[in-house]
């Protein structure tokens, strides 16, 4: 194999994921913004590829015209408008990247044909993902469909993660994980399954915030009228931290500080930290908008970390078997 294709095809790969990483982080904004409709059509935007800058370069019926399309009381607004548009073209970079990575995966064609597969897969699931955005402007900010293209995102993410972590596996196999308890990775399970309730769980809780703020309540007042599922989300978040400080604490514990396992350990600790930090900010401050994208963003990097280790943990358990196997067959 091309060492240094298969080295290009890595950055590449990393550089996608931080890409849809960026894109997430996007549409929180776009979210905590109200941004959402500030293009009320797709691909274009307001019937134009680069949208304009002022209400007087629209037409002088544009509220009747898309009144006539299901989107009433549709204002311009420059800053909302570019906010989407903004997101719209980090989601097209995203497409232009993981056709890079789907095409530089041919190297792995000879040597293991699955990385080229889920690079190819990766793609296509981008298109469908693209797809999928443009419903929930169809929709009209539909919360159903906007959940979906979360959880679409959080597949994109682990399907990248397991494909460059793949490519990358002779490397992985030499981790040593045979210090942590055996009861590690079933907790590291758990760990990721909570997370992704707590996704869910925060993406109804967002869509709450959008009908209190659409009754035009002053921001301080939210919290009054958050639902049930606010008040379990925010405490669900204590279960979270300490299943993930756990995790942390037995890789601090058993691992080198040379183990990529180590420095994993560290980062997943300091995410979970920001976003629980985060989230009190929004339970404490008034929901500032500014907060809301970082915690969403949080969320969805300690999944990533989380799937990397559990990524990586499979591999080093190959490996230990294979030594076992090995080590018995001498006897």
């Amino acid at each position: 194999m091309n060492t240094q294709a298969a080295l290009h095809f890595r950055r590449i790969g990393i550089i996608t994921i931080f890409a849809v990483y960026l894109v997430i982080l996007m549409g929180g904004i776009v979210r905590a913004s109200g941004a959402g409709m500030g293009c009320p059509d797709w691909p274009t935007c307001f019937g134009q590829w680069i949208p304009p800058t002022e209400e007087s370069q629209l037409p002088a019926n544009y509220h009747e015209i898309y009144a006539e399309r299901g989107y009433e009381n549709t204002q311009f607004n420059p800053l909302r408008t570019w906010t989407e548009y903004t997101n719209r073209l980090v989601g097209v970079t995203i497409g232009f990247l993981i056709f890079l990575t789907a095409w530089s995966s041919r190297v792995y064609l000879k040597s293991d044909k699955t990385v080229f597969y889920l690079s190819l897969g990766s793609f296509f699931l981008v298109g469908f993902q693209g797809w999928l955005g443009s419903s929930v402007v169809a929709s009209n900010l539909k919360p159903v469909v906007i959940t979906l293209h979360m959880l679409l995102a959080l597949v994109l993410v682990a399907l990248l993660i397991y494909t460059i972590a793949r490519s990358q596996r002779d490397y992985l196999t030499q981790i040593d994980t045979r210090l942590l308890p055996d009861k590690f990775k079933t907790v590291l399970i758990a760990a990721m399954i909570m997370t992704l309730l707590q996704v869910v769980m925060g993406t109804q809780v967002r869509e709450a915030v959008d009908l209190i703020a659409r009754e035009h309540i002053e921001r301080q007042y939210w919290r009054d009228d958050f639902p049930i599922i606010f008040y379990i989300h925010r405490s669900f978040s204590s279960i979270v931290l300490f299943t993930n400080a756990w995790l942390v604490w037995k890789i601090y514990q058993s691992v080198d500080k040379q183990n990529p396992l180590f420095r994993t350990g560290l980062a997943l600790a300091a995410l979970v930290v920001i976003a629980i930090l985060a989230g009190i900010s929004l339970d404490r401050l008034g929901v500032p908008a500014i907060v809301q994208p970082i915690h969403l963003l949080m969320a969805n990097l300690i999944f990533g970390v989380q799937f990397f280790l559990y990524t990586c943990m499979n591999y080093a358990a190959t490996n230990h078997k294979q030594i076992e196997s090995k080590a018995q067959g001498h006897v």
